[in-house]
């Protein structure tokens, strides 16, 4: 599991890298908790003033791991999405320090979704970004019902977070949630060169700036709940079984 997830600290900056490329950096539920805390560690930690979540062999995340979710839900008789991956929800509803994303290639559900809780956006050219909840017969999480149409408008949030249509990174700036777009070899530099930028910035100024101009922290955890509950009651649903079913035999095939 330790290889699965990286977290470095270097010139102010919490680097939290995903490393799990024969699964593309699919998130399991250690993985989630390891990022939980890194987040978590950070508030009380005066020397780190930025945070960037990023992937890692060209993809950023595939999502969850489904296998590894499904086990979870039935080994502790409730959907996982009530505990690590909430715990890791949480941890970003309530972060107070800047928090970059660096996404290059798949960037799928919470892949797409977490990057909405995010301050700053780099994408490649290769990025892609989708929420396919309700082809799967669930429904959005990460309050990404309420940040997505706060920051693209109801009708780019509904064709992305019901119809499940896929985004390329331009479409993606020019929709405004990402905020630059680079050539994969540039994007790691450019990361680099946005954290020190806002590591430079006078760091009460930035926290305060920032709570202005975002949801209060309780607003975004009451969506996540509500999402949450939503979501584990459509995990049972007959139309979530055959969509699961369908992709397990996929897979196997």
């Amino acid at each position: 599991m330790p290889g699965h997830l990286t977290v470095t600290d270097q010139d102010a900056t919490r680097f939290i890298t995903l490393q799990r490329p024969e699964k593309k950096n699919a998130l399991t539920q250690g993985m989630y908790r390891m990022m939980s805390d890194a987040i978590d560690a950070a508030q009380e930690d005066s020397s780190i003033r930025c945070l960037v979540i990023t992937g890692s062999n060209g993809i950023f995340t595939a999502g969850n791991d489904l296998e590894d979710f499904m086990k979870a839900g039935i080994a502790q008789g409730s959907m996982p999405r009530e505990t690590t991956a909430t715990q890791f929800l949480y941890a970003l509803a309530n972060n107070t320090k800047p928090l970059v994303a660096a996404v290059d290639g798949l960037a799928i559900g919470i892949g797409t979704t977490m990057l909405f809780h995010c301050d700053y956006v780099l994408a490649s050219s290769n990025a892609s970004f989708s929420t396919p909840f309700v082809k799967l017969g669930l429904v959005p999480e990460g309050a990404s019902s309420l940040l997505m149409p706060h920051s693209l408008g109801h009708h780019r949030a509904f064709e992305t977070l019901v119809m499940g249509r896929s985004i390329d990174a331009e479409a993606a700036r020019t929709a405004g949630f990402v905020n630059e777009v680079v050539a994969p070899d540039q994007l790691e530099q450019a990361t680099r060169k946005v954290a020190a930028e806002i590591c430079a910035l006078p760091a009460e100024a930035v926290a305060i700036s920032r709570s202005l101009l975002r949801p209060a922290p309780d607003e975004i955890t009451r969506r996540i709940d509500e999402e949450g509950q939503l979501f584990s009651e459509r995990m049972r649903s007959k139309e979530a079984m055959a969509a699961f079913t369908q992709f397990f035999s996929r897979k196997r095939g």
